[in-house]
């Protein structure tokens, strides 16, 4: 049977950024088809502003919704949501959607720096990435939720919401460990 994975990015942090882009690569590797989404929004700064954030959740997930409107999920046997900061909340809630009608591909999640929402909806079969310096997070708070929901998380000390520091070198070097960690959950 097919595989499919569809890549949720964030609102500035589109499918050709590194984490996303890379993942993309791995997921083609490994024989999935592959669909990336594109979101439109442009409603200014809506970082630590909850009905701000929550009017953008309604916004992009509709547009996931139409974009995937097509998609025969029945078709295949995994899908795999690799998504990206509100893409994680989208991504989360989308899956809670396709179990609740019953469908019976096996789903899975990457995280990449989900935000406390996304556990609003407790993502299963996920892993999560989060740095320490992610400024979009309370990241201890989104620690303990996905502990409490049993998600494995990645923690990047010093990381901000790219996953990135200041040090470029070390930038490779998270990058290299969060695909190696993305290569063995795919």
């Amino acid at each position: 049977m097919k595989k499919l994975a569809i890549f949720f990015p964030g609102i500035g942090y589109h499918a050709d950024k590194p984490l996303l882009y890379y993942s993309r690569k791995l997921a083609g590797e490994a024989g999935y088809e592959q669909i990336a989404l594109k979101y439109d929004y442009h409603a200014g700064n809506i970082r630590g502003n909850k009905e701000k954030m929550e009017a953008a959740f309604h916004v992009l997930y509709a547009q996931a919704e139409a974009q995937l409107a097509d998609v025969d999920f029945t078709a295949y046997a995994e899908v795999l949501f690799v998504s990206k900061s509100v893409g994680t909340i989208i991504a989360s809630a989308y899956a809670q959607k396709l179990e609740e009608t019953g469908t019976e591909a096996e789903l899975r999640h990457i995280l990449y720096t989900p935000l406390e929402a996304t556990y609003n909806f407790a993502p299963k079969h996920a892993a999560a990435f989060i740095g320490t310096a992610d400024p979009w997070s309370d990241v201890p708070a989104v620690i303990r939720m996905s502990e409490a929901q049993g998600v494995p998380m990645h923690v990047y000390e010093n990381a901000n919401h790219s996953l990135e520091t200041a040090d470029t070198m070390q930038n490779l070097n998270i990058l290299q460990d969060v695909m190696e960690k993305t290569k063995a959950i795919i």
